[in-house]
């Protein structure tokens, strides 16, 4: 797969996992967005190791593979720098 298109799977992926996890991650939107990328890269190795395809282009299974990965990496994130929701 093309490095674009890891990087617009991984946009998209960070933005909607950033929409389902309350609060707001360490560098705001940038960083947020950062993270839906390396969660890309997460939720690819993940479903790799359990079998399954992981991050195979721009398509709709790949973003739901790296929005799985994006919302790992920012609970754990976010529980590490204690960052939390204001209610």
């Amino acid at each position: 797969m093309s490095l674009l298109a890891w990087l617009v799977v991984g946009i998209i992926a960070g933005w909607l996992a950033r929409m389902v996890v309350p609060g707001e991650g360490p560098g705001g939107i940038i960083g947020d967005l950062i993270i839906g990328i390396v969660g890309a890269f997460i939720g690819g190795f993940i479903f790799r190791t359990f079998g399954h395809t992981g991050v195979t282009g721009l398509n709709i299974g790949s973003i739901i593979v790296a929005f799985i990965g994006g919302v790992i990496l920012l609970l754990i994130v976010r529980a590490v720098t204690g960052k939390r929701a204001r209610a």
